[in-house]
């Protein structure tokens, strides 16, 4: 399976384990949400709509025009830290968050 196939499968991964842990949300942030210039919107946006509306998007339209993959970067981390204190922390989004990491992490 190619590298973009197995990209394409682990943002479903990630998409279905956001619906799963009640984190999709059926509507966007406000506008002026996606007008930020911090890294994951963190002054703008909670990081599952940051996942949801800019990170998932990005990704598919990138697959679409046949672009360069990201790699060398690590959500997993950052998605960790946002989880921290929460009482339900969404184990299966960020075992899915892993695996794309690893996938794009890997060395050619």
């Amino acid at each position: 399976m190619s590298t973009e196939n197995q990209v394409q499968q682990h943002l479903l991964e990630i998409e279905q384990a956001m619906k799963s842990a009640g984190l999709w949300q059926a509507m966007p942030p406000e506008p002026a949400a996606f007008n930020s210039t911090e890294p994951f919107s963190v002054d703008t946006m909670q990081a599952e709509q940051w996942l949801q509306w800019v990170f998932l998007p990005r990704m598919q339209a990138l697959l679409a025009q046949r672009g360069t993959l990201p790699a060398r970067f690590a959500l997993t981390p950052y998605f960790e830290m946002a989880f921290t204190g929460h009482t339900d922390v969404p184990h299966g989004l960020l075992a899915a968050l892993q695996r794309l990491d690893d996938l794009l992490n890997q060395e050619d």
